[in-house]
């Protein structure tokens, strides 16, 4: 049969990406308790496209997830971008792979036991040498102190979304970012909670209010610290209660940046 894919294009125009999105696929990941946890990723793949081809063969993206197919980790998402640069003959192969993560958390005070969703993704790419990003998004809850400082009763709380994401150079395991955000919030939450731990939760967020910028701050003082991490960004995304709109902070910080300024 005749390679239609192979064929000169149309218009002399080098492609940056061309491939296949939204591909539901069962993954295996690492968890720091359990060892290995099994999910359902949602996985995009590409390649860049030169010029005198007219298209891609979409089906080789698919073969090269079937041939992976079983535990994700670093070494096999690098494996898989370079097979992709090969069988394309591409100079750049990228690679997004999001799942949900079950993390078992305790209530504080009834100590009941429930699994609560996190979304985290690896996101990679290959133009001669790997590039991985770990992103995790983190639900907590934030109490506002402008307005327990200014309320007689009370103070306006809500949900806030916490996006961290990391250039690693040695393991960083998804938990350690969870903990890193709860603890920088007004408290965590938790999928099962009895009226004592309801009681908790809101009292402990009442006497620990938290800004979007607050918290922004918090996680990038820890995550500067952690000699493995060498690139981060942090957004925090409250979901107001008493506005229609939301209200975020965001960082971005390149520490091998810095360390050199610093050498300079």
């Amino acid at each position: 049969m005749r390679d239609i894919q192979s064929q000169p294009a149309n218009h002399s125009v080098h492609l940056d990406k061309v491939g296949v999105r939204n591909v539901t696929y069962p993954i295996t990941v690492m968890d720091r308790i359990n060892r290995w946890q099994e999910t359902v990723a949602k996985i995009s793949m590409s390649v860049d496209l030169p010029h005198q081809f007219r298209g891609t063969h979409m089906s080789r993206f698919i073969e090269t997830l079937n041939y992976h197919r079983g535990k994700i980790t670093v070494r096999s998402i690098d494996d898989m971008l370079q097979q992709m640069r090969e069988r394309f003959q591409a100079h750049c192969a990228h690679i997004e792979i999001v799942f949900p993560y079950f993390i078992e958390k305790e209530a504080p005070v009834s100590a009941e036991r429930s699994l609560l969703e996190y979304k985290a993704a690896f996101i990679a790419s290959n133009c001669g040498e790997t590039d991985i990003i770990l992103r995790v998004e983190v639900p907590v809850l934030t109490l506002c102190p402008c307005s327990k400082e200014i309320s007689k009763y009370g103070a306006h709380n809500q949900r806030n979304d916490v996006t961290v994401q990391v250039r690693m150079n040695k393991l960083v395991w998804i938990e350690e970012i969870v903990k890193v955000v709860e603890d920088s919030a007004s408290s965590d939450i938790f999928a099962l909670l009895k009226r004592s731990d309801e009681k908790y939760v809101t009292e402990r967020a009442y006497e620990n209010p938290r800004f979007v910028e607050d918290i922004v701050r918090e996680v990038a003082t820890c995550l500067r610290r952690d000699r493995r991490i060498d690139w981060f960004s942090v957004l925090s995304q409250s979901h107001e209660s008493i506005h229609k709109h939301d209200a975020f902070a965001f960082i971005e910080e390149d520490k091998r940046s810095a360390s050199k300024k610093q050498e300079g």
